[in-house]
């Protein structure tokens, strides 16, 4: 089983930067990427950032040039640094591991969520 533990979320007025943290804890063999979602009230959940163990990244269009995701491997942790924030990046923000076990099969994992809000 594996625990995604998040934190820094918060409000912050436009403009403002906040920095995401997301933990993995538990026993598997690898976590082959790390990534961000988000979901605002009446929305699905969509990506925001992905990296994978090697270290390619992926962004939503809207966020290019203003997030940047980044990835310790040696502490399972990745993060997302939001600079430039706009109220339409408000929403619940959600870690997402793909993680494979000691048995070699490939699973999902979310983290409990971490709002962030964007508003004066």
């Amino acid at each position: 089983q594996v625990q995604l533990v998040e934190s820094g979320g918060g409000l912050v007025q436009p403009g403002g930067s906040l920095r995401l943290s997301c933990a993995a804890s538990g026993t598997f063999f690898s976590i082959y990427a790390m990534g961000w979602y988000c979901q605002a009230p009446g929305k699905r959940r969509e990506l925001v950032a992905s990296i994978t163990s090697g270290g390619n990244t992926n962004y939503a269009d809207s966020v290019k040039g203003r997030f940047t995701i980044s990835r310790d491997n040696a502490k399972n942790t990745v993060y997302l640094q939001m600079n430039s924030l706009k109220p339409e990046d408000t929403a619940v923000y959600y870690c997402h591991a793909g993680v494979t076990s000691i048995l070699k099969y490939d699973n999902d994992y979310w983290g409990q969520g971490t709002q962030v809000t964007v508003s004066s």
